[in-house]
């Protein structure tokens, strides 16, 4: 009986290597002696056989474990084949077991084979102006992304050539492997479940069917979005595995500081600062708004802090419905840089004023309070 390989020298890893060092030693073997790439060669047939025991055993931790102690013995008993029945070898029935378990409940390595992959999603962030979220518009970006290789047309193989089916596993995705009496159906490591093979691979995306390049689409914004909003722009995303759906763009929506505006719902919110005299004698004056200007009305006697509401000048509902207010705060400025004059009437003015604040309401309620706090405190 002819000696058998040592399974790290097969794969050509050492014997500390990482799965996903062995993973990758085994696809590039893999690859490169595969039968459908190399018809008619008996060598290169047997070194794929042997690459594929190898890798067998040592993808499985406890299989590994067992071979690294005791050699191809530890395995053996395992792996059935002919003659591989009760009581024979050096069978682990609770290896099996674990195994066939593994592969019913382990997610990737059971139920049908994987086939192409859907394309990934992407995510891409819109910064807009408030009048942008307000009113809305259409603007033009462009995405890196994987699309579709024109020189395959997205099959991987070159051009003239197209996939064949996996003579592994006959174009299913999945193998059945023999655990003595018991049989398990798992991804076929030689397609990995995609249940087709690429011989000749198309040299300007390297088999892959997808090359990554600059993307150009025009994004409608709609009215009332907000900073945080997402819109999903359906199969625009990379493009899926030999034609497979491709995914999702979600558009993310960031809206810049206004200088002059603030938002809260549908609502905009602004200071307008008015004179002492305006807010005495009240009176009349011209206030912003998205949509161009707009009077406001100063009634007499009007206090500082006083919110005024101007109708439908806010933010329209992405759902639609009504349009949002522009709440406008007013604030009393207090005058600077004064002449003489100035201060002599306004010093009149004081004077002839009520002591009994009449005039001043919100003093005269300020004053009862501090007075009924220094009341309280001697108590």
């Amino acid at each position: 009986m002819a000696s058998k390989h040592d399974y790290y020298e097969t794969l050509g890893v050492a014997r500390n290597a990482s799965d996903d060092e062995i993973k990758k030693n085994y696809r590039r073997l893999a690859m490169k002696y595969h039968p459908d790439r190399n018809p008619d060669n008996k060598a290169a047939e047997e070194h794929f056989k042997q690459v594929k025991a190898a890798y067998e055993v040592l993808s499985d931790s406890r299989k590994r474990a067992a071979y690294d102690q005791f050699g191809h013995a530890g395995v053996d008993g395992a792996q059935g084949g002919p003659g591989g029945g009760f009581g024979q070898g050096n069978m682990n029935f609770g290896d099996i077991f674990g195994d066939i378990f593994g592969d019913i409940f382990g997610g990737a390595r059971s139920g049908r084979g994987r086939g192409p992959e859907r394309g990934s999603d992407l995510q891409y962030t819109i910064e807009i102006d408030l009048a942008d979220a307000v009113f809305g518009k259409t603007t033009e970006i462009t995405i890196p992304t994987l699309a579709a290789c024109d020189a395959c047309s997205g099959s991987g193989a070159r051009k003239g050539t197209k996939p064949v089916s996996c003579t592994d596993c006959g174009g299913s995705g999945q193998v059945r492997i023999q655990h003595g009496f018991f049989t398990v159906q798992q991804t076929c490591p030689t397609c990995y479940g995609k249940g087709r093979m690429i011989r000749d691979i198309c040299f300007s995306c390297q088999g892959a069917g997808r090359v990554r390049q600059q993307k150009k689409l025009s994004v409608k914004i709609p009215k009332g979005v907000d900073t945080g909003d997402r819109i999903r722009l359906t199969g625009e995303g990379e493009v899926g595995e030999a034609h497979a759906t491709p995914g999702d763009l979600y558009i993310q929506i960031q809206v810049r500081t206004h200088p002059l505006f603030e938002r809260d719902g549908k609502n905009l919110y602004t200071e307008v600062p008015i004179s002492f005299a305006t807010a005495v004698l009240g009176g009349e004056l011209e206030v912003p708004t998205l949509k161009g200007r707009v009077k406001l009305h100063i009634p007499p006697e009007t206090q500082t802090g006083k919110v005024f509401r101007v109708k439908g000048m806010g933010v329209p509902s992405v759902r639609g419905g009504d349009q949002g207010d522009l709440m406008c705060k007013v604030t009393i400025e207090t005058p600077i840089n004064l002449t003489a004059k100035q201060k002599e009437l306004i010093t009149q003015f004081n004077q002839s004023l009520s002591t009994s604040n009449k005039h001043n309401p919100k003093s005269s309620t300020w004053f009862n309070k501090v007075k009924q706090f220094f009341e309280d405190m001697k108590l």
